[in-house]
């Protein structure tokens, strides 16, 4: 028991910390971890309306009105007042000796409230480097603690009270990693127990982490992951770690039953990566979910507008930003969910039923349980990232390459070697941003899905303008006698220095948009783990991409002028009809562009989408292509008659 000096100090300090703090921890902290001692620590003061430690008794009397008297000198807020109402009434309840059940419940509805009117840090940037935490756990409190944290370390000896007993479960279920995060940050005031608060906060959360481990044992650990893979509901309770520090081991057990509760506090208080790890996808998926439900219920009140905005949030938030990751693992769900989202939009701006509208969002619901499916931990494997970045780098990249490598064979054969530095300048710049995004896209920021498909949309539709253009172009020199008068009339004179900065931008602007997209999909892959694979798939998708390359370069080489501008024309022409496409379809999704959908099968190899915007703009590149190529075919036919 502490002495009376000790007692007397620990109130000096509560009645300091109501005035001033202590250090960097601020009266609001202070106040939680009070309300969190009293609902772990009351059941030792009273049992059955009696009182069976006095001390202990004496104590929750006094933290109870210490935490009121911090609370009332807080920043008034609005909430403030009904939180000093809580703690009143968890006096009042401490004073009568009600039941340690019902005061341990008012005490942590009264600390969750004050958590809601003050915030404070509730769980670190990202999962703790747990073998720091052993470190610290070391050098720092097993000399007291114990080795293996049994409270029996050899400074212990004569303590009082005694160091606690990490291995206790019946005490350990009831403390968060946050409750125990703010003791070692703040000490306990009445013990040997001292604030580490000049450690930094990540070595904090390490600590807090690696103590939590003792009471439960690591033979659990395995059955925790195997439940922590296998069930998707389960994983969408820890949507970040926020919520993993701040559940208790005895709230989960009331959730999930008491040996899956230990069994998962085994796993994630050793592996919080875990939740980090699918904390965006699957909280990503939950707002989807939410926005749709959201969607049904304004469209059911009639609010019309409200109800197209969330259906476009539920997609750009909620479902865009797994796309990446679920189109490496299963491309076609994807494409089935990005469909039934179109369709959601389309019968909410035709006014559908709103029997219909409910019927839609059901099937995305059930979608989106298929999506949680495939992208559950145990889905992520070697096969599937290797998989996954060999074909999106061989699809997205080979879109650019053959656009990039008819501009060089065209220098070459005409003999413009001068420009070639542009263009070369143009896709390594695009490479180089493309890394930049990479960067931006995994530490610096979060690019929202509005953001991305406008960047591929607007990018698109100008590569097809270009490619259009380029292509009538090339189509007109695809005759043997165009070819040499254009030959007579032109190569004697250099390129201008305009004409090369065209070059440069447009293998700049087409490739750099096939690696916006590529790298926003390998940011996504990275996190998923399985590094060694993604970067084996990205080698190996390289290794095919530079032999195609080599391969169309010898071949053009060896084409006659006629010949290959022919085939040059075709191939950008079906680039151009492809990309316009595809850009449009961006557009719509981004919420930017009206869709009108049509039946008619969806391919997304060629940039077909089942809308009449998609479909019309595919169109009317495929009669301007078709009007250029007859004129061309014309004015060479009269030029032939002439020279003839």
């Amino acid at each position: 028991m502490p002495s009376l000096i000790q007692r007397c100090l620990f109130a000096l300090v509560l009645a300091m910390a109501s005035f001033a703090g202590h250090a960097a921890v601020s009266d609001s902290q202070t106040a939680w971890r009070l309300l969190d001692y009293i609902a772990v620590d009351y059941p030792e003061a009273v049992a059955d309306g009696e009182v069976v430690n006095e001390f202990e008794y004496a104590e929750m009397l006094e933290f109870s009105t210490s935490a009121g008297e911090l609370i009332n000198g807080l920043e008034p807020t609005p909430a403030q007042s009904q939180l000093l109402e809580q703690v009143h009434g968890l006096q009042a309840a401490i004073e009568g000796k009600r039941p340690p059940a019902e005061v341990g419940a008012m005490a942590r509805g009264a600390a969750a409230a004050l958590l809601a009117a003050y915030p404070m840090p509730l769980a670190p940037a990202s999962a703790p480097d747990l073998a720091r935490g052993a470190q610290l756990y070391q050098q720092l409190c097993a000399s007291c603690h114990g080795a293996s944290g049994g409270g029996d370390g050899p400074a212990s000896v004569g303590l009082d009270p005694p160091a606690i007993d990490f291995t206790d479960e019946d005490r350990a279920r009831e403390r968060s990693i946050f409750a125990l995060y703010q003791v070692i940050e703040q000490g306990l005031e009445g013990t040997s127990m001292l604030s580490y608060a000049s450690l930094p906060e990540d070595e904090r959360w390490a600590l807090s982490f690696h103590i939590g481990q003792y009471a439960f044992p690591e033979e659990l650990a395995a059955q925790g992951r195997a439940l922590w893979e296998d069930d998707a509901a389960l994983r969408a309770q820890f949507p970040d770690l926020a919520a993993l520090t701040q559940v208790t081991p005895a709230a989960l057990a009331a959730q999930v039953g008491e040996d899956d509760a230990r069994a998962l506090t085994a796993f994630l208080r050793r592996d919080p990566g875990a939740v980090d790890a699918v904390a965006e996808p699957e909280g990503a998926l939950a707002l989807a979910r939410m926005r749709v439900a959201e969607v049904v219920a304004a469209y059911g009140a009639g609010d019309n507008k409200t109800a197209r905005d969330l259906a476009l949030s539920a997609y750009l938030d909620g479902f865009e930003p797994v796309e990446p990751v679920l189109a490496a693992r299963d491309r076609p769900l994807m494409l089935q969910i990005e469909a039934a989202m179109i369709e959601l939009r389309t019968a909410i701006s035709r006014s559908a039923p709103p029997a219909e509208v409910s019927e839609r969002a059901t099937a995305i619901n059930t979608l989106l349980g298929e999506a949680e499916a495939a992208l559950a931990p145990g889905q992520a494997n070697g096969v599937s990232s290797f998989v996954g970045a060999f074909t999106i780098l061989l699809r997205e990249g080979l879109e650019a390459l053959l656009i990039v490598i008819a501009m060089i064979a065209f220098l070459r054969k005409a003999g413009r070697t001068e420009a070639m530095p542009y263009v070369h300048a143009g896709w390594a710049g695009a490479l180089v941003a493309g890394g930049a995004t990479w960067a931006a896209a995994t530490w610096l920021i979060s690019i929202s899905g509005a953001s991305r498909e406008l960047t591929e949309g607007f990018a698109a539709l100008f590569a097809a303008v270009v490619l259009v253009w380029v292509g009538i172009w090339m189509h007109g020199k695809s005759q043997a006698g165009a070819w040499q008068r254009y030959i007579n009339e032109r190569l004697s004179h250099a390129l201008s220095k305009g004409s090369m900065w065209f070059l440069f931008l447009l293998s700049f602007i087409v490739v750099y948009r096939e690696a916006f997209e590529t790298v926003l999909f390998y940011a996504a892959l990275w996190s998923q783990g399985a590094h060694g694979a993604v970067m084996a798939g990205a080698a190996a998708a390289v290794v095919v991409l530079a032999v195609i390359a080599w391969a169309m370069l010898r071949w053009s080489r060896k084409l006659p002028f006629g010949t290959f501008f022919a085939i040059s024309s075709a191939l950008l022409a079906i680039l151009a009809v492809v990309l316009a496409g595809k850009g449009v379809a961006a557009l719509q999704e981004a919420g930017w562009m009206s869709l009108s959908p049509v039946a008619f099968p969806r391919i997304d190899l060629l940039g077909i989408s089942p809308t009449w915007e998609t479909l019309g703009a595919q169109v009317l590149v495929i009669a301007v292509l078709a009007i250029g190529f007859m004129a061309n075919k014309a004015r060479n036919e009269g030029k032939g008659t002439r020279n003839g």
